[in-house]
């Protein structure tokens, strides 16, 4: 797999809308039950009834129609951690027009995010980062007026927060358990060396080929 620059640049955008107030479902017709309308009558509760080869149709038509679609991306931000995901939340916030792909290897994101740090669950944030939790709605505590920084009760909230409300922008997709195995460069007309994309593979196929590559050395 390869994501890469578009041929052509796009053309920047003043909107600044946030997706985070759109209804759902997104498409197709639901019945409006709620969860209280259903709290009285679990006897007859059930799934309704689904074939494994429209899951699997499901999925993966939307995985490649994605994969299809951001194989030429504007912005590729390599890994999922609380940088990474900062990254993509200002940028996909400030410039909607741009195709915004984000590779984290892990099946998991969020990186080393979800503990505060030597397996607390507190996060400190140094001062001024304490307009990014208002911006984004997370609640924090200052340990006195002169303090430097604030603490956020759990990380895991901060994580979960930021990572909800990046996957809600239509310009971002993020491709998990994807692993960066090499860079594409093209030569500027300078000499310098540009950047034009990277080269992927699946986390579980890089890793097994590496160890297979290690254990016959």
């Amino acid at each position: 797999m390869i994501f890469q620059e578009p041929v052509s640049p796009t053309v920047p955008s003043k909107k600044l809308n946030l997706p985070h107030g759109a209804a759902v479902p997104i498409g197709g017709q639901t019945k409006p039950e709620t969860i209280e309308a259903m709290a009285g009558d679990w006897q007859s509760f059930n799934f309704r009834p689904i074939r494994e080869s429209q899951v699997s149709r499901a999925m993966t038509r939307r995985y490649f129609s994605d994969l299809d679609k951001y194989a030429e991306s504007d912005v590729v931000i390599i890994g999922a951690g609380s940088c990474g995901l900062s990254a993509a939340y200002c940028l996909a916030k400030a410039r909607p027009d741009l195709k915004i792909a984000i590779v984290e290897a892990g099946v998991a994101p969020g990186g080393g995010a979800w503990l505060g740090g030597q397996l607390f669950s507190a996060m400190v944030m140094r001062k001024p980062a304490d307009a990014f939790l208002r911006e984004i709605g997370v609640a924090y505590e200052e340990d006195g007026d002169d303090s430097n920084y604030v603490v956020v009760k759990h990380a895991g909230l901060f994580t979960s927060t930021l990572l909800s409300k990046v996957l809600q922008f239509p310009n971002v997709k993020l491709f998990n358990a994807t692993a960066v195995e090499d860079l594409i460069t093209r030569p500027r007309e300078d000499g310098t060396i540009q950047i034009a994309g990277v080269v992927t593979n699946w986390t579980l196929v890089s890793s097994n080929f590496q160890s297979l590559v290690s254990g016959h050395h």
